[in-house]
């Protein structure tokens, strides 16, 4: 592997090679290195553009923070998985692109130029505008740093927390509350801030049922209200939640700004709006996957499942523009998807469709699932 100064890129650059640039090392990316080193990588020259040389695997950090796994457990090599895939890894921040001209501008300052290229960085945090600041806040977004930054808060509270609140109902705050819990026993009040929707909107009455239920067996307050903070004071609807400590948010992702600035169509959120090629519809030779993306011919819930298994499509698809060999496919999600939410410490709630259930089985199968997906990007990086 190697990794050079993006000043250099382009001068050493055959101009019959084409290039295609992998911005961000999210899941469907992983997947798009993971293709390309089983059935071979295009004859392209690619470059990974990260932050990040390692990334984190978003289903395992609530089971990290409650001390279940060890902090290296959940990581995949980004930088190893690129070389291992023919990719040259540039460790920067991707902050403009210019898809007419076909250039992405860095945060160091430099400017990469690309013939194809895709685009999944995940959203940015939206604690700030959605409830207000607070130096009590850790927003679980940028999830790479959300681990470290939790540790830091804990770490600098003058005393054992006595009160900590989720504020998020959807799956990933659902997880992080019971995280909690494990983390720190029976002591501490906990309450989970779902918003006016309540906790796990979208999903069947029987997962509600079932999330109810443990919640109170946990000991873990909810309110179906919005959070807001108002003169330093922390309020779920018009109750306040003070005296608080530390403060968990679990929005969902909002949409950067620079793919709308430099000429991208997008969404009325600002999402990359592609196509079911995963291609942007403005611009057909960038494409976007995860949470930046917005699918628009049909509904595609913002979900690591989804950015997970997109990766074969856009790997295909990516070849096929670089190339001209093989098709475009599409990603199109099954009518259902399977969802385990950790609840204990072995248990855990398995949603599929309108069918839920609570257990230790459920438990097991996610702690096999996320294991044997990160191990196999390791073996990945290991194969000759």
């Amino acid at each position: 592997m190697t990794s050079l100064p993006l000043r250099d890129i382009a001068c050493i650059m055959p101009k019959t090679s084409p290039t295609i640039v992998l911005v961000g090392g999210g899941h469907a990316h992983l997947g798009v290195l993971a293709d390309w080193i089983r059935r071979g990588s295009p004859e392209a020259r690619t470059i990974m553009l990260s932050l990040q040389r390692q990334t984190r695997y978003s289903g395992m950090i609530p089971g990290t923070l409650a001390g279940e796994y060890g902090r290296e457990e959940g990581l995949i090599d980004v930088a190893a998985l690129a070389g291992r895939a023919g990719a040259e890894f540039v460790e920067d921040r991707c902050i403009a692109i210019d898809p007419a001209g076909r250039t992405l501008a860095t945060a160091s300052g430099q400017r990469i130029a690309f013939d194809c290229c895709s685009i999944d960085t995940g959203g940015v945090g939206q604690a700030t505008g959605t409830i207000g600041e607070d130096p009590r806040i850790v927003d679980v977004r940028p999830i790479g740093t959300f681990l470290a930054r939790i540790d830091e808060r804990i770490a600098g509270a003058a005393q054992r927390p006595r009160h900590l609140a989720v504020v998020g109902g959807g799956a990933g705050g659902v997880e992080l509350a019971f995280a909690l819990r494990r983390r720190f026993g029976s002591a501490p009040r906990i309450t989970l801030v779902t918003g006016a929707d309540g906790a796990l909107p979208g999903f069947g009455n029987r997962a509600r049922a079932l999330l109810e239920r443990e919640l109170a067996r946990h000991a873990i307050g909810a309110l179906a209200d919005n959070a807001r903070v108002e003169r330093g004071t922390f309020y779920a609807g018009g109750q306040s939640l003070e005296p608080l400590d530390i403060v968990i948010t679990s929005l969902g992702a909002a949409a950067p700004e620079w793919p709308a600035q430099g000429g991208l169509a997008v969404d009325p959120d600002g999402f990359i709006a592609v196509d079911r090629h995963q291609r942007s519809l403005s611009h057909p030779h960038v494409l976007a996957a995860g949470d930046v993306a917005a699918r628009q011919d049909m509904p595609v819930a913002r979900s690591g499942v989804h950015a997970v298994h997109s990766g074969k499509a856009l790997a295909a698809n990516l070849r096929h523009l670089a190339t001209g060999r093989g098709r475009l496919r599409s990603y199109r999600p099954r009518p259902a998807s399977l969802y385990l939410l950790s609840t204990g410490p072995r248990t855990a709630i398995a949603i599929y469709g309108p069918i839920a259930l609570r257990g230790r089985w459920p438990g097991a199968l996610k702690r096999w699932i996320d294991r044997r997906w990160v191990e196999s990007f390791a073996k990945l990086v290991q194969s000759v």
